[in-house]
């Protein structure tokens, strides 16, 4: 389909269905439940009936995009929309030649597949549906039909190219049921790079089942890809129910965030299953890929090595450490020899590498790669990638114009939207590279840097000052480049780097003139389709600039209007990349920014050393506590408990259970440090 005119559909689409459904998408869809879940209750929701929504969820081998619809009566529609990233296909001669960069193994399953149950000579048919419940999971629980009560629970295995369909049945009549199950056994073939790629789809139940009263009985349909000689029936779904429940337990133990909001604490606990779910097996070993139908086993420049890297350590989750680490080492692997631009991603196994556009990404590197080796506290892997970190930064202090801007041909929006020779983006990226670098010199005893660090800091903070500093609608803010005269979604950059100049003015601009109930705009320009575009991770990065400089009470309630909107409302669990673009799919790495909001936002947690960190909260006023248990530094467990007692702030500090720090803040913050 052409994009513009995609593009010009989807946005008169949302413009008539807002209108008709405005006051319903004021409200919540969804409650939370002491099962750490959100459930839909469709019994007493019938007034947003017809109601659609997707969802992704991920495993080392497979990605699916659940689109499910209810219509007035209730009737469910599912499609699997299944993708296994590895087995890449061929073009079709009717593509374009760019479908190369997304020719996975992809298949589209509806319900026409499903197995036949059949009692006294009739064919049951789910019923209506009573409610949905989300927990790591999709549960769809249907009304009972002759006495049969069927849920639905699907999942991805997390090592295997499968998704799990489990039906259980219950009879809840007073007699006991005789039922007949024909099970599916459906494949398609076609080639491919690696050779006989099979779609499956197969149901293992017993031919015969009698159910006795309060009886339950469940059974797996799988949807899933086989290669070669590979064998559907080795597949065992009770191992890849456990390894689903594993995975979800270790996100509820692990960087467990406790506020005296529910939403926040339930939005960050789902943030964290999307941000680790997303881990794929590829030639360049596991890696973290963004989703969304379009990006698997490969890495950029932003969503990996800005956005995830960095709060990959303080999570603790092996297999995302790993896929971090990855990352970082192929990106230093592929450092150009010569003064030519590092590519800003490795799509497809790493077989595509992204390099005809520079897009500000040694800004994005140097300001990642720094601060996740200090975050990990490893000194091995500090000196392993510090050449990336100094070659990123050399690469953008070359790259200067005359009055001190780092000059890109584009920044991450990729030419979506003007950016004009040098960008906000990219100099105030380049500004927190060199911030975290000059820690991580001193660390590894390179000091011969540290003066040169030090006055790059202080150029780099009055160019931000002068050359894009500006008044737009009246407000004392920042231009995103040289000519640019409206307000844009990335002037938050400079308070997420602790630059607080125009605070006043940039906050005022974020949550004053760019805000929508679905966070900031692109850009504030009535004379184009931008009026309408949103990227969540700008939204992100602004809710952590804001709160992480203290904001009274507008960062707090921007922060739970939006978590609300996100947790409980009409498309839901986690926050999203953009609309209209890709119509608001769960990529990943997002999700990651959204727990960085508490960790470097209200914290104001920053990594100092190998073995020292400063806090800085700012715990709103409203609230008397926060705590953030299980939190991974060093290689240590840590606690972290605020408590506000009168007008003071009490930090409690535990590592693995011994209290470390019990003390006031007085000026604000505070220094600790960790044995070694």
């Amino acid at each position: 389909m052409n994009h513009v005119f995609l593009f010009v559909f989807l946005l008169c689409t949302a413009h008539l269905f807002s209108q008709a459904n405005h006051e319903v998408e004021k409200r919540d869809y969804w409650e939370i439940t002491e099962r750490k879940s959100i459930l839909l209750d469709l019994t007493k929701q019938s007034n947003i009936l017809p109601h659609k929504d997707n969802i992704e969820m991920s495993g080392e081998n497979v990605s699916t995009i659940l689109f499910y619809s209810i219509d007035e009566e209730r009737n469910l529609i599912l499609e699997r929309d299944m993708i296994f990233p590895q087995l890449r296909t061929y073009n079709k001669t009717n593509e374009p030649d760019w479908k190369k960069y997304r020719a996975y193994f992809r298949k589209l399953a509806s319900d026409e597949l499903l197995p036949s149950i059949i009692w006294n000579q009739k064919r049951i048919i789910p019923g209506a549906i009573d409610s949905i419940e989300i927990n790591g999971k999709l549960c769809f629980y249907h009304s009972p039909v002759e006495g049969i009560k069927i849920t639905r629970t699907i999942y991805p295995s997390m090592t295997d190219r499968f998704l799990v369909e489990e039906w259980e049945l219950e009879n809840i009549d007073s007699k006991p049921k005789s039922l007949q199950i024909s099970n599916t056994n459906y494949q398609i073939s076609e080639q491919g790079y690696k050779g006989a790629y099979t779609f499956h789809v197969l149901s293992q139940a017993e031919n015969s089942k009698e159910l006795s009263k309060a009886e339950k009985y469940k059974f797996p349909i799988y949807f899933g890809a086989t290669l070669n000689t590979e064998q559907v029936f080795s597949f065992d779904w009770k191992k890849a129910e456990s390894s689903r429940n594993a995975f979800l337990k270790e996100m509820n133990e692990r960087l467990i965030l406790n506020t005296p909001d529910p939403h926040l604490n339930m939005l960050f606990l789902f943030s964290k299953i999307r941000a680790s779910e997303s881990i794929f097996n590829s030639s360049m070993g596991l890696v973290h890929s963004p989703g969304g139908g379009n990006y698997y086993t490969g890495i950029w420049a932003n969503d990996q090595i800005e956005y995830q890297g960095p709060f990959t350590p303080y999570l603790g989750y092996q297999k995302a450490e790993k896929a971090a680490y990855n990352a970082y080492k192929y990106f230093m692997q592929n450092m150009p020899e010569d003064d030519q631009a590092i590519a800003y991603a490795f799509e497809m196994d790493g077989n595509y590498v992204m390099d005809h556009l520079e897009r500000g990404d040694a800004a994005m590197i140097a300001y990642g790669t720094s601060h996740y080796v200090l975050a990990t506290g490893d000194k091995n892997i500090a000196e392993e990638l510090w050449p990336l970190i100094e070659w990123s930064l050399e690469f953008c202090h070359s790259k200067r114009n005359a009055e001190g801007a780092i000059e890109s041909e584009s920044d991450e929006m990729e030419g979506r939207i003007e950016t004009g020779s040098a960008n906000l983006s990219t100099s105030s990226l380049y500004y927190g590279g060199l911030r975290y670098a000059q820690r991580l010199a001193s660390a590894l005893g390179k000091t011969h840097l540290l003066n040169t660090y030090q006055n790059r800091l202080e150029e780099m903070e009055s160019v931000i000052e002068n050359y894009f500093g500006a008044t737009i609608e009246g407000l004392e803010t920042y231009k995103y480049y040289k000519e640019n005269v409206h307000l844009r979604h990335w002037i938050c950059l400079p308070l997420c780097m602790g630059i607080e100049t125009r605070k006043e003015g940039t906050l005022s601009a974020l949550f004053d003139k760019l805000w929508t109930e679905n966070g900031i705009l692109v850009e504030l320009n009535k004379d184009k389709e931008t009026q309408a575009v949103f990227w969540d991770r700008a939204t992100l990065y602004a809710l952590r600039g804001a709160l992480r400089i203290g904001t009274g009470e507008v960062g707090i309630d921007k922060l739970k209007q939006y978590s609300r909107k996100r947790l409980l409302g009409d498309h839901v669990p986690y926050v999203v990349e953009a609309y209209p673009e890709n119509n608001m799919k769960h990529l990943s790495a997002e999700s990651a920014l959204y727990c960085r909001i508490f960790t470097e936002g209200i914290l104001g947690m920053e990594i100092q050393s190998f073995n020292e960190i400063t806090l800085n909260p700012k715990l709103p006023s409203e609230w008397d506590y926060l705590s953030l248990e299980n939190l991974a530094l060093f290689g240590k467990n840590v606690d972290i408990h605020l408590k506000r007692e009168g007008s003071r702030l009490k930090v409690d500090l535990k590592q693995d259970d011994h209290l470390l720090l019990s003390d006031y803040l007085e000026n604000g913050s505070v220094r600790i440090e960790f044995s070694q």
